[in-house]
């Protein structure tokens, strides 16, 4: 009896302790989910902004053109092309295994809405763009900054949509989008994004850093909002001429460290006059008087001021106030 006794206490005494631990563990669980400051908004697709592309095809003999902002990435020979089975163009598709994908820009953008908002079943499309059939024969959009012609390798299906896996035929580039290298410049590009949830069209942003390199060659740093007391400046600068290209490189040199690296320094955007390029007009903006301070005391600036005094003929610093604040310069270097 002794014996059971204590079999049965020992029973207890495990049982308390494990539930102590499930409860210790609920409770972690708990804290865990209460200490963040996120809100959980359910299963809501939210991986937004995509690019917005106009997909070529031909359908029973005739070129149709559609707005696709449904693509991906598939490893780095794969690109998907999602749609909607119920769109005239996958026939065309289907049957041929071949589209180009278009991508957007600002002046294509009300005939790229157009061909997303009619069907080709009721609409003959065929004319909305300028186009040439590509090399491996589907139709280009001739002013499109980015056409590649793919070709359909699969077919995955899910509920209302049929996801075209594709490879890619050709690239078209035009040479405006294109670096000295030969290698697409985004930055130039600018390809125009769509937003799901609000239906809106966006516009890409400036390149705020070169990948694996955010340490060491920083493109700009994060910026201040602009206070009360921010400065909105005109510095007009006159050189003797046989100092003009030194002055220039002092000057281009001192612009892009102080963007890359001082937080208040909005902008900094210098231009020459086209009749006398020796007068050089520079717009800069800083968060804060204690920005611009900060600034003028920095060693970039003191090599720049030092290193071009005797350069400078004329120096005219003109402060302005912005007619609409809200209309900021974004300014940014690479």
């Amino acid at each position: 009896m002794k014996h059971l006794f204590i079999t049965l206490s020992v029973l207890i005494s495990l049982l308390i302790l494990a539930a102590c631990g499930q409860t210790n563990n609920k409770t972690s669980n708990n804290l865990n989910m209460e200490i963040t400051s996120k809100k959980n908004i359910g299963q809501r697709l939210s991986l937004y902004p995509m690019p917005v592309t106009v997909v070529g095809a031909e359908v029973e003999g005739k070129v149709n053109w559609l707005l696709v902002a449904h693509t991906g990435i598939i490893g780095h020979d794969r690109i998907l092309v999602s749609m909607s089975d119920k769109h005239y163009t996958n026939r065309g598709i289907r049957k041929t295994r071949k589209l180009s994908l278009n991508l957007t820009s600002r002046q294509m953008l009300p005939r790229a809405d157009y061909v997303g908002s009619v069907s080709g079943e009721n609409t003959d499309k065929s004319h909305v763009f300028a186009w040439h059939a590509g090399e491996n024969g589907t139709p280009v959009i001739d002013e499109s900054p980015l056409s590649i012609e793919l070709n359909v390798e699969d077919i995955y299906k899910t509920p209302g949509f049929d996801n075209f896996i594709c490879t890619i035929a050709n690239t078209y580039a035009d040479e405006s989008v294109l670096d000295s290298l030969g290698r697409l410049d985004y930055d130039k590009l600018k390809p125009v994004l769509f937003e799901f949830p609000t239906y809106s069209y966006l516009a890409t942003g400036e390149i705020i850093g070169r990948c694996l390199k955010l340490d060491s060659q920083p493109s700009m740093c994060a910026k201040l909002p602009t206070e009360s007391d921010g400065i909105v400046r005109l510095s007009t600068v006159e050189v003797y001429p046989q100092y003009l290209d030194q002055y220039k490189r002092y000057a281009t040199e001192v612009g892009e460290v102080s963007l890359r690296t001082e937080p208040g320094v909005l902008s900094m955007y210098a231009m020459a006059e086209q009749e006398n390029p020796c007068r050089i007009t520079i717009l800069e903006t800083y968060a804060s008087q204690a920005v611009y301070e900060a600034h003028i005391a920095s060693a970039h600036f003191q090599k720049y001021k030092q290193g071009t005094l005797h350069m400078v003929k004329k120096l005219k610093l003109t402060d302005q106030t912005p007619l609409n604040p809200d209309n900021k310069l974004n300014n940014y270097i690479h």
